[in-house]
């Protein structure tokens, strides 16, 4: 009988490793590359291309990125954008953005193409380009904002001649598989697709021109693919218990100095600003060595306690030495967020992937204040306060309702803590004892009776 008595955190242990092994087994069999976020059902990064005039042996084309993903942004060193051309088509010069390598054009007399490679690769400019290189929403070193956090940053183009290709829509062939690096792996791209050609409306808004050709390509995000382990973890605790709740160990990887040397470094370490400034790609995590090993902690604090209200207090602290997290943003989901009444140095933002159901909110930094958050270190960590108006019918302190039910940063979701490790009201764990003392007496009330009868 005691086996059948599984704890709620047993329970819940057991299904995150069914999903671990379902998602396993799934993406052993078939190929990850698609993903579904309940949080963001509709998010995507569309490149659109419109041909807006045919040249003698091909067309000019600007090509344009939207992030339609609510809080999933590009961050540095920014995005990359390959494909692979339908026939022998070259590039001959690009405005706004670059190719990293420009392949074999012996063949060419005269004008040499930008490109040549059958496969090219594709970059946006820094900022500080000349502005007869540019175009709108270029240069920005390949940096998109996520379109909750800033719809008018949310957005990439750049402008591209190509030859060797169709001079009619009849004639001009789609490139195909393209990829978006972001700047690693974990986005997966579609075919492209003939649309409906993109309409322009001039500045005075009295003439709507068109585009030759339009056509789209849809890339979606899969966490699975972006990295195997998290990158980021959770931590709680409360005023009225002063239990600390970890995050679980090893939860981005563990410390192993044998099979991965220099995986992680002590703060305290005199090899510190040798390893920070090492040789090694900025974009590899050295992270503070600790029992999660995550880049990323988030903490929250149940601080304090009023009549009609309640503060928490969230703190994100970065144990990664070479990352500078720009435009950070976190996503929370609480069902009190309906009631959110007041948030101090951050930024909020309520979203409702579905209709009628408000516990959701985006958070992220103030500009110019705190949206850098910094390498690991003193000032590695941003923190703020929500305050909360209390609802009477579903407010309370027992069984975890003050924390969080799930947790994103830029994007990625975080590893939460078991349930029955959450901090627990004192009188909770006395009426545990007092039941399991009410159990004990009768037991052996019982067994004197018994005695007496005999």
């Amino acid at each position: 009988m005691e086996s059948l008595l599984l704890s709620f955190g047993s329970i819940s242990k057991l299904n995150s490793l069914a999903t671990l092994l379902f998602i396993s087994l799934s993406c052993s069999r078939f190929t990850c590359t698609e993903a579904y976020d309940a949080l963001d059902p509709n998010g995507n990064i569309t490149i659109k291309w419109d041909i807006m005039s045919w040249t003698p042996d091909g067309y000019v084309a600007t090509v344009t990125m939207f992030n339609f993903q609510q809080y999933r942004h590009i961050q540095a060193p920014g995005w990359t954008l390959g494909w692979i051309w339908a026939k022998k088509e070259v590039i001959w010069s690009m405005v706004g953005a670059q190719t990293t390598e420009q392949g074999d054009c012996s063949k060419f007399k005269g004008n040499i193409p930008h490109c040549c490679k059958k496969d090219p690769t594709v970059v946006d400019l820094l900022p500080g380009t000349p502005y007869n290189q540019q175009i709108a929403n270029c240069c920005k070193g390949g940096v998109i904002n996520s379109w909750a956090q800033d719809p008018d940053t949310a957005v990439s183009a750049f402008q591209v001649s190509v030859g060797a290709a169709g001079t009619t829509n009849k004639t001009v062939r789609l490139p195909r598989n393209f990829t978006l690096k972001a700047p690693g792996p974990g986005y997966t791209c579609g075919p492209a697709k003939i649309v409906r050609p993109t309409k322009f409306i001039t500045p005075d808004k009295r003439r709507v021109t068109q585009a030759l050709m339009t056509w789209n390509v849809t890339c979606t995000y899969s966490q699975f693919l972006a990295q195997k382990t998290p990158t980021c973890c959770v931590s709680l605790s409360s005023f009225y218990n002063d239990t600390i709740v970890n995050c679980p160990t090893c939860t981005c990887g563990c410390q192993n100095n044998i099979t991965r040397p220099g995986s992680c470094v002590n703060p305290d370490s005199s090899f510190l600003a040798s390893a920070v400034s090492g040789p090694a790609n900025s974009n590899t995590p050295l992270v503070q060595c600790t029992s999660h090993m995550c880049p990323i902690r988030i903490h929250w604090h149940v601080k304090l306690n009023y009549r009609d209200y309640w503060r928490v207090k969230v703190s994100i602290t970065n144990f990664n030495y070479r990352m500078n997290y720009s435009q950070w943003n976190i996503v929370v989901q609480h069902p009190n967020f309906d009631n959110l009444t007041q948030l101090f140095s951050f930024n909020y933002k309520s979203l409702t992937p579905y209709e009628g159901l408000n516990d959701t909110a985006m958070l992220w930094g103030v500009k110019f204040y705190n949206d850098f958050l910094m390498p690991a270190g003193p000032l590695g960590n941003v923190q703020s306060e929500l305050l909360f108006q209390k609802d009477t019918s579903t407010f309370t302190f027992e069984k975890g309702w003050a924390f969080p039910r799930r947790i994103y940063f830029n994007g990625d979701n975080c590893v939460m803590p078991p349930p029955d490790s959450y901090p627990w009201l004192p009188n909770a764990s006395s009426r545990q004892t007092s039941s399991l003392l009410y159990s004990v007496v009768t037991v052996l009330v019982s067994m004197a009776l018994a005695l007496a009868y005999v």
